[in-house]
Order: C-alpha cells, then sequence, then structure tokens
C-alpha cells in the first residue's frame, strides 16, 4: 500500500524501478525483511496472472462459495463489497480470485474493508486491459468516494 501511496507517478500510472523502490522502501525505514514479502507478495500477483487464473471461469457463470478461512479473514462486509464489485462489472471471476489470493497472502488475521480496497487497486493496476475499472478504484480510494450497497 505503501508503494500505491507515495512511489506510483499519478500521471503516468508508472512505477520506479525495483531497485529505487527498495531504495525509497529503506530510506523510509521499512527493515530489509518487509521490503522482501512486499516484493515477494507483487511478485507473486505477477506470476498469478500470468499461470494461475487462466479462462476457468465463463463470465457470469460462476457463483464464488468462501472456504471457511476465507470467510474469518475477509468478513462479511469485504465479500459483499466484492460481490457488488462484480454485479457493477469492475471485477470479473478471474480477478475476484486474485484479489482473494493476495488478500489471504496478508499476513493479518482479519482483512478490514480499506485493506481490502487496496489489493483491488493493486491487482486491477497489474491487469491489462482495465483501465476503466481502475479508475473507479482510484477514485473510491482516493476522493473518499463510498460505494452502497442496497
Amino acid at each position: 500500500m505503501y508503494l500505491f501511496e507515495h512511489c506510483l507517478d499519478s500521471e503516468t500510472g508508472v512505477m520506479p524501478e525495483e531497485s529505487i523502490l527498495r531504495g525509497h522502501l529503506d530510506e523510509a525505514g521499512f527493515q530489509h525483511q518487509e521490503i522482501e514479502k512486499a516484493f515477494a507478495w507483487l511478485e507473486a500477483l505477477a506470476n498469478a496472472r500470468e499461470h494461475e487464473f487462466d479462462d476457468r471461469f465463463e463470465a457470469n457463470r460462476s457463483i464464488r462459495i468462501y472456504a471457511a478461512q476465507e470467510q474469518v479473514r475477509l468478513d462479511r462486509e469485504c465479500r459483499g463489497f466484492m460481490q457488488f464489485l462484480e454485479q457493477t462489472g469492475v471485477l470479473d471471476p478471474v480477478n475476484r480470485e486474485l484479489v482473494i489470493d493476495r488478500a489471504m497472502a496478508l499476513e493479518s488475521d482479519e482483512i478490514d474493508l480499506p485493506q481490502l480496497k487496496w489489493v483491488i487497486l493493486m491487482v486491477l493496476f497489474n491487469q491489462p486491459g482495465q483501465e476503466a475499472a481502475l479508475a473507479w478504484m482510484e477514485d473510491l480510494l482516493f476522493d473518499g468516494m463510498s460505494a452502497h450497497l442496497h
């Protein structure tokens, strides 16, 4: 999250090279182990996009049943928000699975909605052709908009 808040060029949407990012994180006071975990998380996101989540899902034909450990870490509000994003076309089933995968990889017992929104933003940022969905999520995060579930 820190990388997206402090290192992403808001005009171009480009991140600096990894060596520059590592130096920035080090200067900001992050420990070496934390920096390594952050880059491992981002690398796993890139690898999952390329390999794990292919065309297994047909659009609008899948229903997600959450495993017990997912239900514990992603509360009802988080799951409802993801469903809302799917229904509005911001997330497709493949991106939903990437979001769940990356959220579950975080080192916290529970993921709250603000954390989940950042994970969604990072997943969409790393997906080609998701510019409209990414813009919607950026507005939601940075402009303080709130999505209402009815």
